[in-house]
């Protein structure tokens, strides 16, 4: 039984490494990203465990371990859109983080033109690179954020015409360049085009950082939406935080939780989903999808909500 327990702690620190302050330290911050596909591979393994008797109550607490993961998982992917109440407007976010260039930029604007979307960020896209999208569709207008010399630095974001005279400006400092979106038929809403930092083994508090940002956003009082490439998944206890109680991510909230979004390159089984459309609680969420992009280790993201008249 004592050994059993104990195998059990083993198991669940990996998978849970914010029960033991574990879980800001490399390599727990990385592998937590993919805990979905942790818990079914710990679950098989709990399963072959039961062919010897001595393994058995060690499989069984794991398997209660994983299943109880499962149960607090599967809302992302159970979750159904309310209808939009009479009394709001329909907005279409989309997020394509374009790796510098490297993705297609006539893929970027065939999504662009079929989905007609209110915003586009554009994480990692140089004035350029978003420019030469630009030039593919029409009735938008394009504004781009680099604070340092790295191309990664760059965001940019193309604005529609039907958004009418907006202002656009970077707000709160993070590593990546970001850019607020204000005015115009906005009314009161704030729409934020934003890159976070990865959390690479050595810059985990570039990171945080980051999110301590988006956390800012979340709880401040106009209708926000943030949308772009986050670097973190809803199993980062730090992004949870940053969503605070306002904030809510839309696919999770419409049941595509797992659909992940990088790297794009791998079977969808071996994806995370990194790239958010955020929205505060007076937004309803209502649509949330996927699509592959030429030239990216990013699928797009195209998010539709519901947003009061009045802001």
């Amino acid at each position: 039984m004592v050994l059993s327990v104990l195998f059990l702690v083993i198991v669940a620190v990996p998978l849970y490494p914010e029960l033991y302050g574990l879980d800001e330290l490399t390599p727990f911050t990385q592998l937590v990203a993919f805990r979905p596909q942790g818990l079914v591979i710990v679950f098989a393994v709990a399963l072959l465990m039961l062919i010897r008797k001595s393994w058995r109550i060690a499989a069984a607490l794991v398997a209660v371990l994983t299943l109880t993961g499962a149960g607090l998982t599967l809302p992302r992917v159970t979750s159904d859109p309310e209808p939009p109440a009479a009394d709001t407007r329909v907005l279409t976010i989309m997020v394509a983080n374009v790796l510098g260039g490297g993705a297609k930029a006539g893929a970027v604007a065939e999504l662009i033109r079929e989905h007609k979307p209110d915003l586009v960020s554009l994480p990692e896209a140089q004035v350029d690179v978003r420019e030469e999208i630009r030039a593919q569709v029409e009735g938008y207008t394009g504004y781009t954020e680099q604070p340092t010399k790295a191309v990664e630095s760059a965001t940019s974001v193309l604005v529609a015409g039907s958004l009418g005279a907006v202002q656009v400006r970077p707000d709160l400092p993070t590593s990546f360049g970001n850019l607020m979106i204000t005015g115009g038929n906005l009314g009161q809403l704030r729409l934020v085009a934003y890159h976070g930092f990865p959390p690479l083994p050595e810059d985990v508090p570039p990171w945080k950082h980051d999110l301590t940002q988006v956390r800012r956003w979340c709880a401040q009082d106009p209708p926000t939406i943030v949308a772009g490439d986050f670097n973190a998944t809803l199993d980062h206890a730090d992004f949870r935080w940053a969503l605070a109680s306002n904030c809510h991510s839309v696919g999770p909230s419409v049941g595509g939780g797992l659909k992940g979004t990088w790297p794009s390159d791998q079977p969808a089984i071996a994806r995370t989903q990194i790239d958010h459309v955020l929205a505060t609680r007076t937004i309803r969420p209502l649509k949330f999808a996927t699509y592959e992009v030429e030239g990216t280790d990013h699928l797009a993201v195209i998010a539709t909500v519901a947003v009061p008249k009045d802001g």
